[in-house]
């Protein structure tokens, strides 16, 4: 489960002096340069030339070299060793066949095979612009449900400075007892706090646990959208008719 939080310490390592980012603009422009801040309108980038101030909405793309595989041999090896997953995406909806269940997502996501997978981890999704993340992992625990998202509390603890849950709330999705959990916590190694909503279903000895996130300035506007993609999770297998764990 440590490697599925590691990921996190690639995603805005502004801070980091060799490696930029590279932004694609929809007028074919590329800027390198790193991201000094963020806001719901505009990204405020440091280039060689000073900083800029661009538009989210003229952004295309947004390339992080330290994620590619030529240049992260650990994470073609845990490509290697993952299991294949099927998955599709079909406009706004995902079906995912290995872990036998579907989610409903913004028109412009994309299955993000950037991302390094853990095992356990059925997929990444993440809009165009690499601004906002979707991850959904699987694993078998005999506990209950509480104690599961205690475990997830204590592993995010020693990967994040200043990370704290904000609210937890009890929800039914796909007719099943699950938890709600706002959370928020700065990488290592990263300079901008993020904010993660975490739906967590048990199904059985089975927890499904799906985990939304973005930098914590644009949570607020993509909350509900947030939400209504984790309620949108749907069993298509065996794990339907599978009564929640209440083991203590």
């Amino acid at each position: 489960m440590q490697r599925v939080f590691s990921i996190l310490l690639l995603l805005f390592a502004a801070s980091l002096p060799v490696i930029a980012e590279e932004i694609s603009m929809k007028d074919g422009t590329k800027i390198v340069g790193h991201m000094s801040a963020v806001t719901p309108d505009k990204v405020e980038v440091e280039t060689a030339y000073g900083k800029l101030q661009l538009k989210r909405s003229d952004i295309v793309a947004i390339s992080f070299p330290e994620n590619a595989p030529s240049k992260a041999p650990e994470a073609a090896a845990v490509k290697m060793d993952s299991p294949k997953i099927e998955e599709s995406l079909q406009g706004a909806r995902y079906v995912n066949r290995t872990g036998e269940f579907s989610l409903t997502v913004p028109q412009e996501w994309v299955i993000d095979p950037d991302i390094r997978r853990a095992p356990g981890t059925l997929t990444v999704l993440s809009s165009r612009d690499k601004m906002r993340f979707l991850m959904v992992s699987q694993e078998e625990y005999p506990g209950s449900l509480e104690s599961y998202k205690e475990l997830i509390a204590l592993t995010a603890r020693r990967n994040f400075s200043n990370y704290e849950e904000l609210s937890e709330s009890n929800v039914r999705i796909d007719g099943k007892t699950a938890l709600f959990v706002f959370s928020r916590g700065i990488p290592q190694k990263g300079t901008f706090p993020m904010a993660f909503l975490s739906a967590i279903v048990g199904s059985g000895n089975t927890y499904t646990k799906m985990t939304v996130w973005c930098v914590e300035p644009l949570f607020h506007d993509m909350q509900p959208t947030f939400e209504k993609m984790l309620m949108s999770y749907r069993s298509t297998g065996a794990m339907r008719a599978a009564a929640p764990s209440s083991k203590p």
